[in-house]
């Protein structure tokens, strides 16, 4: 979740070159979905109980997610999301340091192609139809109001943390926040468009139809909306405080 960029156009502040960066985030999004989507089928081969699969899901999702914002976020930010990306390019754009447009066109296509890539390669590993279109609808009003609220809260912790100089709490704090939204939303906290279309590609326990997916996009950026409007209000002044 990095929130400040060193003076060369291609450098994070680890130093990393722009391409490592994509690099990484594309690794990192197509390791997330794969934990996501990979645990789902292991839950459901497991067990028929639907609650003990989102227990499952879910506790796998919180260390996987955790173990990936501590291995790469030194190197992109592990933003992982679109949403988290937007939204640290639109605090930057006032002349902050952060984001720049290259970053932005270079990073979500990375963490699409690579949510996308973890869904094909977890139905591989686990014998599925790969590729295949999922049949979940995800429709309901309720559910949309559910990752507006998702997203709102992540933007919300994660800018809160940067604001106040605790950004290294992140592998905790996210992974921690991601596990408690999957059973506080009614979604189970998807809040990540890129997560969402590659989800579209497995018709599995965690797939979502490609019809409900522009819905769900537009709940998240709804949500990081909110998200960076409850920033600025709760954390006013903190950067001067710290």
């Amino acid at each position: 979740m990095a929130t400040e960029v060193t003076s060369a156009p291609d450098a994070s502040p680890s130093g990393s070159p722009r391409a490592a960066r994509a690099a990484a985030e594309l690794v990192g999004t197509a390791a997330l979905v794969a934990v996501v989507v990979g645990s789902g089928i292991q839950a459901t081969a497991l067990t028929q109980d639907v609650g003990l699969q989102l227990l499952a899901n879910s506790t796998a999702t919180v260390f996987g997610l955790g173990v990936l914002i501590l291995l790469l976020g030194p190197v992109s930010g592990a933003h992982f999301n679109p949403a988290v990306t937007l939204a640290e390019w639109w605090t930057a754009r006032r002349g902050g340091a952060g984001m720049t447009g290259r970053d932005v066109a270079v990073y979500i296509p990375a963490q699409t192609v690579g949510a996308i890539a973890g869904a094909i390669l977890a139905d591989a590993m686990f014998g599925e139809p790969l590729a295949k279109w999922s049949t979940h609808d995800r429709s309901a009003g309720s559910l949309l109001l559910g990752e507006v609220v998702a997203t709102a809260g992540l933007i919300l912790l994660v800018f809160g943390l940067a604001r106040t100089g605790r950004l290294r709490f992140a592998p905790v704090a996210v992974a921690s926040y991601i596990g408690a939204a999957y059973w506080f939303t009614s979604s189970t906290s998807f809040a990540n468009p890129a997560v969402t279309v590659g989800r579209a590609f497995t018709d599995t326990f965690a797939g979502i139809a490609p019809g409900s997916v522009p819905g769900f996009i537009v709940a998240q950026l709804a949500g990081a909306v909110v998200g960076l409007a409850l920033v600025a209000v709760v954390f006013r002044g903190a950067e001067r405080a710290c």
